[in-house]
Protein backbone atom coordinates (compact mmCIF):
# COMPACT_ATOMS: atom_id res chain seq x y z
CA UNK A 1 0.00 0.00 0.00
CA UNK A 2 1.53 3.33 -1.16
CA UNK A 3 0.83 5.96 1.47
CA UNK A 4 0.89 9.64 0.57
CA UNK A 5 0.88 12.67 2.83
CA UNK A 6 -1.33 15.20 1.09
CA UNK A 7 -4.06 17.77 1.56
CA UNK A 8 -7.73 16.94 1.95
CA UNK A 9 -10.17 19.79 1.38
CA UNK A 10 -12.60 20.78 4.12
CA UNK A 11 -14.56 23.98 4.60
CA UNK A 12 -17.49 25.65 2.92
CA UNK A 13 -17.98 26.63 -0.70
CA UNK A 14 -15.51 29.37 -1.66
CA UNK A 15 -13.98 29.15 1.85
CA UNK A 16 -11.36 26.38 1.56
CA UNK A 17 -9.43 24.90 4.44
CA UNK A 18 -7.30 21.79 4.23
CA UNK A 19 -6.23 18.92 6.44
CA UNK A 20 -2.80 17.40 6.09
CA UNK A 21 -3.52 13.67 6.03
CA UNK A 22 -1.82 10.32 5.56
CA UNK A 23 -3.88 8.48 2.96
CA UNK A 24 -3.52 5.64 0.49
CA UNK A 25 -2.37 6.92 -2.89
CA UNK A 26 -5.33 5.45 -4.80
CA UNK A 27 -8.02 6.99 -2.59
CA UNK A 28 -9.86 10.12 -3.73
CA UNK A 29 -8.78 13.54 -2.47
CA UNK A 30 -11.40 13.67 0.26
CA UNK A 31 -11.54 9.93 0.90
CA UNK A 32 -11.11 8.23 4.25
CA UNK A 33 -7.65 9.01 5.62
CA UNK A 34 -5.41 6.84 7.75
CA UNK A 35 -4.50 9.74 10.05
CA UNK A 36 -4.95 13.50 10.27
CA UNK A 37 -1.52 15.11 10.67
CA UNK A 38 -2.39 18.81 10.74
CA UNK A 39 -4.25 21.60 8.96
CA UNK A 40 -3.69 24.49 6.58
CA UNK A 41 -5.91 27.59 6.30
CA UNK A 42 -4.95 29.69 3.25
CA UNK A 43 -7.54 32.41 3.92
CA UNK A 44 -5.79 33.94 6.93
CA UNK A 45 -3.03 36.47 6.36
CA UNK A 46 -0.43 34.98 6.66
CA UNK A 47 -1.76 31.49 6.03
CA UNK A 48 -2.15 29.29 9.13
CA UNK A 49 -0.20 26.03 9.09
CA UNK A 50 -0.10 23.52 11.95
CA UNK A 51 1.54 20.16 11.41
CA UNK A 52 2.39 17.47 13.95
CA UNK A 53 6.05 17.04 13.08
CA UNK A 54 6.55 13.85 15.11
CA UNK A 55 3.68 12.05 13.36
CA UNK A 56 4.89 13.24 9.94
CA UNK A 57 8.39 11.92 10.72
CA UNK A 58 6.89 8.56 11.66
CA UNK A 59 4.92 8.30 8.41
CA UNK A 60 7.86 9.37 6.24
CA UNK A 61 10.18 6.89 7.98
CA UNK A 62 7.60 4.19 7.18
CA UNK A 63 7.70 5.11 3.47
CA UNK A 64 4.97 7.71 3.01
CA UNK A 65 5.63 10.21 0.23
CA UNK A 66 4.62 13.86 0.85
CA UNK A 67 3.02 15.77 -2.03
CA UNK A 68 4.73 18.87 -3.44
CA UNK A 69 2.32 21.15 -1.59
CA UNK A 70 2.90 19.34 1.71
CA UNK A 71 6.68 19.63 1.19
CA UNK A 72 6.21 23.40 0.77
CA UNK A 73 4.11 23.56 3.95
CA UNK A 74 6.70 21.49 5.84
CA UNK A 75 9.39 23.99 4.85
CA UNK A 76 7.14 26.80 6.00
CA UNK A 77 6.90 25.34 9.52
CA UNK A 78 10.63 24.64 9.67
CA UNK A 79 10.88 21.03 8.48
CA UNK A 80 12.45 19.64 5.32
CA UNK A 81 10.98 17.02 2.97
CA UNK A 82 12.18 14.25 5.30
CA UNK A 83 10.45 16.00 8.22
CA UNK A 84 13.75 16.86 9.88
CA UNK A 85 14.06 20.23 11.58
CA UNK A 86 15.84 22.87 9.53
CA UNK A 87 17.79 25.79 10.93
CA UNK A 88 15.15 28.38 10.22
CA UNK A 89 11.61 28.25 8.98
CA UNK A 90 10.76 29.77 5.63
CA UNK A 91 8.88 32.99 6.13
CA UNK A 92 5.33 32.90 4.76
CA UNK A 93 4.84 35.32 1.93
CA UNK A 94 2.21 38.01 2.41
CA UNK A 95 -0.71 37.99 0.06
CA UNK A 96 -0.28 39.67 -3.27
CA UNK A 97 -2.33 42.64 -4.27
CA UNK A 98 -4.69 42.08 -7.19
CA UNK A 99 -2.91 41.74 -10.52
CA UNK A 100 -5.01 44.49 -12.08
CA UNK A 101 -3.20 47.26 -10.22
CA UNK A 102 0.21 45.75 -10.97
CA UNK A 103 -0.53 45.44 -14.69
CA UNK A 104 -1.68 49.05 -15.05
CA UNK A 105 1.29 51.36 -14.48
CA UNK A 106 -0.47 54.05 -16.54
CA UNK A 107 -3.26 54.15 -13.96
CA UNK A 108 -0.70 54.62 -11.21
CA UNK A 109 0.91 57.48 -13.12
CA UNK A 110 -2.46 59.16 -13.58
CA UNK A 111 -3.26 58.79 -9.90
CA UNK A 112 0.12 60.27 -8.98
CA UNK A 113 -0.43 63.14 -11.40
CA UNK A 114 -3.79 63.87 -9.83
CA UNK A 115 -2.31 64.13 -6.37
CA UNK A 116 0.66 66.31 -7.37
CA UNK A 117 -1.22 69.32 -8.89
CA UNK A 118 -3.35 69.81 -5.79
CA UNK A 119 -0.49 71.31 -3.73
CA UNK A 120 0.56 73.38 -6.75
CA UNK A 121 -3.00 74.67 -7.15
CA UNK A 122 -3.07 75.69 -3.50
CA UNK A 123 0.17 77.63 -3.96
CA UNK A 124 -1.24 79.37 -7.05
CA UNK A 125 -4.50 80.25 -5.29
CA UNK A 126 -2.77 82.69 -2.92
CA UNK A 127 -1.35 84.93 -5.71
CA UNK A 128 -4.67 84.78 -7.55
CA UNK A 129 -6.48 86.11 -4.48
CA UNK A 130 -4.20 89.18 -4.39
CA UNK A 131 -4.54 89.58 -8.15
CA UNK A 132 -8.33 89.42 -7.88
CA UNK A 133 -8.52 92.47 -5.62
CA UNK A 134 -7.34 94.93 -8.29
CA UNK A 135 -9.43 93.17 -10.92
CA UNK A 136 -12.54 93.68 -8.80
CA UNK A 137 -12.04 97.43 -9.26
CA UNK A 138 -11.64 96.88 -12.99
CA UNK A 139 -14.80 94.79 -13.09
CA UNK A 140 -16.76 97.63 -11.48
CA UNK A 141 -15.49 99.95 -14.18
CA UNK A 142 -16.34 97.54 -16.99
CA UNK A 143 -20.13 97.79 -16.60
CA UNK A 144 -19.84 101.60 -16.69
CA UNK A 145 -18.16 101.47 -20.10
CA UNK A 146 -20.73 98.98 -21.33
CA UNK A 147 -23.53 101.24 -20.21
CA UNK A 148 -22.78 103.56 -23.12
CA UNK A 149 -23.21 100.85 -25.74
CA UNK A 150 -26.49 100.39 -27.56
CA UNK A 151 -28.33 97.13 -28.15
CA UNK A 152 -26.50 96.35 -31.40
CA UNK A 153 -23.22 96.04 -29.53
CA UNK A 154 -21.86 99.18 -31.14
CA UNK A 155 -20.65 101.96 -28.95
CA UNK A 156 -22.42 105.30 -29.37
CA UNK A 157 -20.14 108.17 -30.21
Amino acid sequence: MAVRIRLSRVGATKRPAYRVVAIEGRKPRDGRSLEILGYYDPLTDPATVKIEAERVRTWISNGAQPSDTVVRLLRQVGLDAKAEATEEAAKPRPRRTPAKSASRPAARAKAAARTEPKPAAEEDSAPKASAEEPSSNASSEAPASEAGSDSDGKASA
